[in-house]
């Protein structure tokens, strides 16, 4: 008996089906076919037997790229593990996937039986169709929502994470640099035309595009010109020949009169295409930069247009390390080649690398030799480009001086270096450039840990302060930083004063020492209450000068009253006192 069991990957989940009645449903594929449309009929064929639900976003992620590169996920494993039935000698357990790369992974990791095609594609298609309605409490909707959203995040992540990615945009500045020749060529013509019907001689005297627009601009009308305009001319032509033969022609120039409309449509379209030229400089520098991080060694090799035509035509750099010597020669001459093939003639010795000055310079019967020689050389360049992981341009230069030393060997048959003798060379600078390179980064690092460091350091006295400050709220000192804390309260000498000078208190002959020192002592304890309590709160008070002067007067009188009294000041106080009642 053979147990056929279909794995369906959807943006919800993974969903597994028993197959019913394998054996029929096998000899009659075109009823299999007719009865998908019909969900009646396929709910008699399949019958759902577990549904594992992504259980978030990132999960749903995770499983679609493991699912697209052939590797299967621990939710796929835990999924089948728990739920397919185990083979036995009386029935066969088969596993139906979609894709061939899937199944052979599965057999590997668990050993199962894989079918894929035939029945298991006209099955899969009707669970596509029915999904919905197959699993329970998932609507049409919901299961398109989370297509698409699974849709959107995989192909936002394969577009981030895009190994050709800075490739690309080497492949666009060369594209846009091609344009902009075209462009500019076909824009300069049209200014020559239009302003040779006023000044026809400029053109044989100014050949360079760009400075003819420049000179245009210039001159304008060329009856104003004059022996003032000649050092101008000078600094665009750079010749003060050239300015010179200028000024000449165009006091005795057979050109027609223009109008200022006109001049002025005629500058403005020259401001136009010197704009376009100088922008054009900079794209190229632009492409010099990028060709440097991407692919030194074939920018130092074939130069930085050549090898960006290559990389662009590969489609990547990844690509054209891929492709062979033979290929890379002939790169760009396809339509030579299968023309070669089909009538055959001579196949084409060189495509995008003919314009390299190596083939350019060498003899007409060694221009083959040296494109073959040049291609291989440019294949090792890509491959060391693509895979190493410091970017330098050490081998490129080596691969360089072993072309040149070729092509002298062409023509005067000096015996270049051994390959092997050139490599070693290579890599013992490329170790030494590494070295340098590590202790740089080292340098980096450190500063960065010195930086974050004390980063942290500021942080915590930040820190520090704040816990401070919420101290001194919690104990009732508010207060703003760089102001004077107010004095602390302290009791006056004045209440003292008063109560021996205060006329309604009553005093005894005997008891006027004792009552007076009581009183001090309990003025005196609050005193000494609070002035423990700052000391525990660690808070040192700054009270101002005067403030300290009376303070230091009351201790002074406090002094005073702490002696005891004398006989005698007993004696007056009472002489004043019954003088006082016989009033």
């Amino acid at each position: 008996q053979v147990l056929l069991h279909v794995l369906f990957e959807h943006a919800a989940g993974y969903a597994l089906f028993a197959v019913k009645e394998v054996e029929e449903i096998g000899m009659l594929l075109p009823q299999v076919e007719e009865c998908v449309l019909n969900v009646g009929k396929f709910n008699t064929i399949v019958k759902l037997v577990a549904f594992f639900p992504f259980k978030s976003a990132q999960s749903a992620l995770e499983n679609i790229n493991a699912i697209s590169e052939g590797v299967v996920h621990a939710d796929l494993k835990l999924l089948l593990e728990t739920n397919l039935p185990a083979s036995g000698k009386k029935r066969k357990v088969m596993l139906g996937v979609g894709d061939a790369k899937v199944g052979a992974a599965l057999q590997e990791e668990l050993g199962l039986s894989i079918q894929t095609g035939g029945v298991v594609a006209e099955i899969l298609r009707g669970i596509r169709l029915h999904f919905h309605t197959l699993v329970k409490g998932l609507t049409a909707q919901s299961a398109s929502k989370a297509q698409l959203g699974l849709g959107h995040s995989y192909s936002r992540a394969k577009v981030k994470f895009n190994v050709n990615r800075a490739d690309n945009m080497i492949i666009q500045s060369i594209a846009l640099l091609d344009q902009l020749d075209k462009d500019i060529n076909t824009f300069s013509m049209r200014v020559r035309e239009w302003y040779g019907y006023h000044f026809p001689e400029l053109i044989k005297i100014v050949s360079d595009n760009y400075t003819y627009c420049r000179m245009a601009k210039l001159i304008g009308n060329r009856k104003e010109l004059s022996e003032e305009n000649l050092e101008a001319m000078e600094e665009v032509v750079m010749d003060s020949a050239k300015a010179q033969a200028v000024l000449d022609a165009s006091r005795s120039s057979m050109g027609m009169d223009i109008s200022p409309i006109d001049l002025i449509n005629i500058e403005s379209f020259s401001s136009r295409v010197i704009s376009l030229a100088e922008y054009r400089k900079g794209l190229q520098e632009y492409l010099h930069s990028k060709m440097n991080q991407v692919a030194p060694n074939l920018a130092t090799l074939i130069g930085d247009v050549v090898g960006a035509r290559l990389i662009s035509h590969a489609g990547s750099l990844t690509n054209l390390a891929k492709y062979p010597a033979s290929t890379v020669q002939i790169l760009g001459a396809e339509k030579a080649l299968f023309r070669a093939l089909k009538t055959r003639g001579n196949t084409p010795k060189y495509g995008l690398i003919f314009h390299s000055t190596f083939i350019g310079r060498a003899a007409a019967k060694n221009k083959g030799r040296i494109s073959r020689y040049l291609a291989n050389k440019c294949t090792i360049a890509s491959r060391i480009d693509c895979f190493s992981e410091i970017p330098t341009s050490v081998y490129g230069d080596k691969l360089r001086d072993q072309v040149e030393e070729r092509l002298s060997f062409y023509e005067t048959g000096d015996a270049p270096r051994k390959n092997l003798d050139v490599m070693k060379e290579a890599m013992l600078e490329v170790w030494k450039v590494a070295v340098e390179i590590k202790r740089k980064m080292e340098k980096k690092e450190k500063k960065r840990k010195k930086r974050e460091k004390r980063r942290l350091e500021e942080l915590a006295a930040e820190g520090e302060e704040e816990t401070e400050a919420k101290k001194a709220k919690s104990n009732g000192e508010v207060r703003d930083p760089g102001t004077v804390p107010p004095p602390p309260p302290c009791y006056c000498a004045f209440d003292f004063v008063f109560l021996t000078t205060a006329p309604s208190l009553p005093l005894q002959e005997n008891g006027e020492t004792e009552t007076v020192g009581k009183k001090k002592k309990k003025k005196q304890k609050p005193e000494e209450e609070e002035a423990a309590v700052l000391s525990e709160n660690g808070l040192q008070e700054a009270t101002p000068a005067k403030k300290k002067k009376r303070k230091s007067e009351a201790v002074a009188e406090e002094e005073e009253e702490a002696v005891p009294e004398t006989p005698q000041t007993e004696k007056k106080k009472k002489k004043k006192k019954m003088k006082g009642e016989d009033e």
